[in-house]
């Protein structure tokens, strides 16, 4: 049965490289780094203290995208805004997050990006390995949920950086009023702008649902057997959603005060004991789940890494592909370097700008 698996994945793989291969194909040799300052002070999987970021090949705007200045406001009303964290330890997953956003962008030099960072001073790499990005950091201070987070089944669930998606209303300028969210174990293989323009109607956010999962074991039997707990989904049908890839409408997450919402229910977990599981996800169930704009399947192939203990290999759902996510504990990086990849980790391979050039 193993063999079956392995070989239906490494079919799924084959197919989905046939399909992207005219963008796979773009990927000229890249020019190194060289930076004994940054080699020095990270700590990547590979632990190859002469490894380095290359500098990405340029990007350009095709021919069909309207003029923009270089030196852009961030309040620019034509810009694509995305968020996505930046720490060492999964600072290569974001790297080839944002290059994967680039390659397959009719406009990349219409799309900002707003790094969040709590330690490293990673601004001279960023802009090394992209030096025409459109970018800033924000800075978030892990003191904020430290005595808010419960202990999850995965320790990277816990890090306080992963909770700063709960304050990027507060983090973000005013004028910025929407923003996408990307975790950083993931790769877009499709134009960006089409999930930019996702209707929201009346919701605050947007994410691909999925309705068949089972909803109930993201929190406990108390959780269920306490109406004070579970009348938070009273005249609502809640469906599982992925947070690792969201469009958000920050006017009307501010206008709702949605981070205090989300505060609250990590402070009645502390209080009041465990009533959910799986880190920052629940808390955003609570708020959201029944109130989400919808968005395609294609926006998030997500459980790429396997669970949350054993990151086994897993198969493509069906259907079109816009984004690849390993959510869950196995990281491409991590199962490359260690010649124990999974089929379908080929396809984030092009996108790592690690190391020496190829």
């Amino acid at each position: 049965m193993l063999w079956i698996m392995r070989l239906s994945g490494f079919f799924s793989a084959l197919m989905l490289m046939i399909v992207l291969y005219p963008s796979l194909q773009s990927f000229p040799p890249a020019e190194a780094i060289r930076s004994s300052h940054f080699d020095s002070n990270l700590r990547f999987p590979s632990q190859n203290p002469n490894s380095m970021f290359r500098t990405a090949s340029a990007f350009v705007d095709s021919e069909q995208c309207d003029s923009i200045d270089s030196a852009v406001s961030v309040c620019d009303p034509s810009l694509v805004h995305i968020a996505i964290t930046l720490d060492v330890e999964y600072l290569r997953g974001s790297i080839a997050a944002v290059h994967s956003v680039l390659r397959h962008s009719l406009c990349p030099e219409h799309v900002f990006f707003h790094f969040l960072v709590s330690d490293a001073d990673l601004e001279a790499l960023v802009r090394s390995t992209f030096p025409k990005l459109k970018f800033k950091f924000y800075f978030f201070d892990p003191e904020i949920v430290r005595d808010l987070i419960s202990q999850s089944v995965r320790q990277a669930l816990e890090q306080p950086l992963n909770y700063a998606r709960n304050y990027l209303g507060d983090l973000l300028e005013p004028c910025v009023s929407r923003v996408i969210y990307l975790d950083s174990d993931l790769v877009v293989v499709d134009d960006v702008e089409k999930l930019w323009n996702t209707r929201l109607g009346s919701s605050t956010i947007g994410a691909p649902e999925y309705c068949h999962a089972n909803f109930t074991k993201y929190f406990t039997a108390r959780f269920w057997a306490d109406e004070r707990f579970s009348g938070a989904f009273a005249g609502r049908k809640p469906c599982y959603f992925n947070t690792g890839v969201m469009v958000i409408d920050l006017v009307k997450w501010r206008r709702f005060g949605c981070t205090r919402r989300i505060e609250r229910w990590m402070e009645i977990q502390k209080i009041n004991g465990r009533i959910y599981e799986l880190g920052s996800l629940p808390p955003f169930l609570l708020v959201f789940a029944g109130h989400v704009a919808p968005i395609e399947h294609r926006w998030n192939q997500h459980g790429l890494g396997g669970d949350n203990v054993r990151g086994s290999c897993r198969d493509l759902h069906p259907g079109p592909v816009s984004l690849l996510h390993w959510s869950g504990s196995g990281k491409p990086w991590v199962r490359l370097d260690s010649n124990r990849p999974c089929p379908l980790d080929a396809l984030w391979a092009p996108y790592d700008l690690y190391g020496p050039s190829p």
